[in-house]
């Protein structure tokens, strides 16, 4: 018995001997040639976790995870990369420019269909619940498609990390076909409810698998560039879209409107799905990977995607984001037990979504990532940046046609001049970026331009007289530049920042940030729209005898300001109500810009190189780079 522990004991002094002495070994560089790695099937760890081999590269075996000390309860090991991460790396090293520019052209045909798809079937909405006619639900459907598609950007994300990139597009197309068959055969508003709910969560997962991939495949440098490339069709579709839906209601009916595109979008996206997969064959072959993982199970599943995380995290966003939406401009709702109650079970599942991640043993999100300025500071600008421009955006177009006594048709042009401009200006940004390695001072320079637009919203906020129309026209343009110039300069930001690991994810979060924001936005803006207007009007009117009228021209205002001409007093005095209401919401907006300019500074102004991230690799990396596996030895290099 004793010689049996004392060999017990030998043996556990030779363990933490060897343990010591491997993490005393210095990280070694890449191979000159290709690595290779293997899969290894025992004890539940395939899932994405790199096996030495003959050649192996010392970045694909990951380090163990020194976050907080994540208790493992799984058996499953932490720390590892996934699947879907080792992959996508596999084709990344084994780029050239010619794949490279293949893949691009691609991504901007996929983003392309899905863009125009989404720009024209708000249109066919319209006239698809015109002819049921019921609105009522037509709102409750627009916050569950807020909703599902905040919840579908991480979890695309998530699901891309553990199980592959193409197969998560799979997915997203299938979703994507399903919603828009449901919607072109609907036979009520309720079915058309739900197909219009699918086709979100598939275009979402869709839009963050495209800008998951610019992440994966694009060197720092040239990754703003690359990240305007699938929206660069707003410079085209913002002017055409009017026309093409004109032409298809002409000539036949809103359900083709919408069902064509189950064909167009298989069409263009068959491309890039071709694409990964013949590139994914071919960095087999380089680096002779082989997998011969098994399937996992429905438990090691659960645990490696941090299911319980990503359940929380979409209760947070689902909870915070429908009662503000909901809310927004209905004064006695913000009382009610239906807005009050998930707002605070909501925010109470912030404290337990931390602790779950400080304990998981597979976290969804780092906390250490969400301490670094240059995490937060993206995710912070993001929301503030929609958050203050659906404050002005959300009622400029009957600000323009009511105030300012613009066309039907101008007032829809000069709507649509900030999508117009920011991608006209962006690419520029991308090459200035690409040209300069930093991108801090183009942030920064963009807010300060964001706030001076605001500036210029202010002063020219409702006139017919010559000056004030350009002067809200060049506030616009402004806004937009100042829009090209930072939001996706944000999130390359934040992309550079992160280890491939959790860039994925953190995307997700990064744009589920964005429906944050214009959730707060529409919510403070109808706020302050519907509590201030009908008594400003009912003031501003006090002088004619017709007491009904301050509230028809609220509800209808299109239809009875036109019965006034401009220079009449009961004309001005509407205008005059208009422009009080718009210098409020601008004012808020202005002061948020002055946030979001700190954040701006906030950011970090690292050198941009050809490596994918600028992340150390592990904790006890001391490079000045993180890199994807033979970074060095990649034949692309720009």
């Amino acid at each position: 018995m004793s010689s049996e522990v004392q060999c017990c004991g030998q043996s556990l002094i030779l363990r933490k001997l060897l343990s010591v002495l491997l993490l005393a070994i210095p990280s070694q560089p890449a191979p000159s040639k290709v690595s290779s790695f293997t899969m290894s099937s025992t004890n539940g760890e395939n899932f994405g976790q790199a096996k030495e081999t003959a050649t192996v590269s010392p970045s694909l075996v990951a380090a163990p995870d020194k976050l907080s000390g994540n208790a493992d309860t799984t058996g499953l090991p932490t720390g590892h990369k996934s699947i879907g991460v080792l992959r996508i790396e596999a084709i990344y090293n084994s780029l050239t420019t010619t794949s490279l520019t293949a893949i691009l052209v691609c991504i901007f045909l996929v983003g392309y269909a899905y863009g125009l798809d989404a720009t024209v079937r708000n249109v066919y909405t319209t006239y698809a619940t015109a002819s049921y006619q019921k609105h009522s639900l037509l709102a409750t459907v627009n916050v569950l498609r807020t909703v599902f598609a905040a919840g579908a950007q991480f979890t695309s994300a998530r699901l891309a990390d553990g199980f592959g990139r193409v197969e998560v597009i799979g997915l997203a197309i299938v979703f994507y076909l399903v919603g828009s068959i449901v919607e072109a055969t609907s036979t009520g508003v309720d079915s058309y409810a739900a197909g219009a709910v699918i086709w979100q969560v598939g275009m979402t997962s869709l839009q963050t698998m495209v800008t998951v991939l610019i992440g994966d495949l694009t060197s720092t440098r040239l990754r703003l560039f690359a990240v305007y490339i699938p929206n660069l069709h707003f410079a085209i579709t913002t002017w055409v879209s009017g026309n093409i839906t004109s032409t298809v209601l002409k000539d036949t009916t809103w359900q083709w409107g919408i069902g064509m595109w189950c064909i167009i979008i298989t069409i263009c996206v068959a491309p890039l799905v071709g694409a990964l997969l013949f590139l994914d064959r071919r960095a087999q072959r380089i680096s002779s990977q082989r997998s011969n993982a098994k399937r996992l199970s429905l438990v090691e599943t659960f645990w490696r995607l941090d299911t319980i995380g990503l359940l929380l995290l979409i209760a947070i966003i689902a909870l915070i984001l429908t009662p503000f939406t909901i809310a927004g401009g209905i004064k006695t709702t913000w009382k009610t037990a239906h807005v009050i109650a998930p707002l605070v079970v909501g925010f109470v599942c912030i404290p337990l979504f931390v602790l779950w991640e400080r304990r998981a043993p597979q976290p969804l999100v780092r906390l250490q990532d969400l301490k670094d300025r240059g995490v937060w500071s993206p995710i912070a600008l993001s929301i503030t940046t929609n958050f203050a421009y659906a404050l002005q955006g959300n009622y400029l177009y009957t600000l323009l046609v009511i105030a300012f006594s613009f066309s039907v048709k101008a007032a829809t042009r000069i709507t649509s001049l900030y999508l117009f401009t920011s991608f006209v200006v962006g690419p520029f940004c991308g090459l200035f970026v690409y040209r300069s390695r930093h991108m801090k001072y183009l942030v920064v320079a963009g807010t300060v331009l964001y706030m001076v637009a605001f500036g210029l919203l202010i002063r020219y906020r409702g006139d017919s007289s010559s000056s004030s129309r350009s002067g809200v026209i060049g506030a616009e343009v402004l806004l937009g530049i100042g829009g090209g110039m930072f939001p996706y300069a944000a999130l390359s930001s934040l992309q550079v920042a992160l280890k491939h690991e959790q860039m994925a994810i953190m995307t997700g979060v990064f744009l589920a940030s964005h429906s944050i924001g214009h959730a707060l936005g529409a919510s403070v803006s109808g706020a302050i729209w519907s509590q201030v207007l009908p008594s400003t009007l009912e003031e501003k009117l006090s002088f004619q005898s017709n007491a009904t009228l301050p509230r028809l021209i609220y509800a209808n205002p299109f239809a009875v300001a036109g019965h006034y001409p401009v220079g009449t007093p009961i004309r001005e005095a509407i205008n005059s109500s208009y422009r009080h209401v718009q210098l409020l919401l601008c004012v808020t907006g202005l002061c948020l810009c002055i946030p979001l300019v700190g954040f701006a500074l906030c950011f970090r102004n690292p050198e941009l190189t050809a490596a994918q991230t600028l992340a150390k690799e592990d904790d006890g990396d001391d490079s000045n780079l993180a890199h994807s596996p033979v970074d060095a030895e990649r034949p692309l290099k720009i």
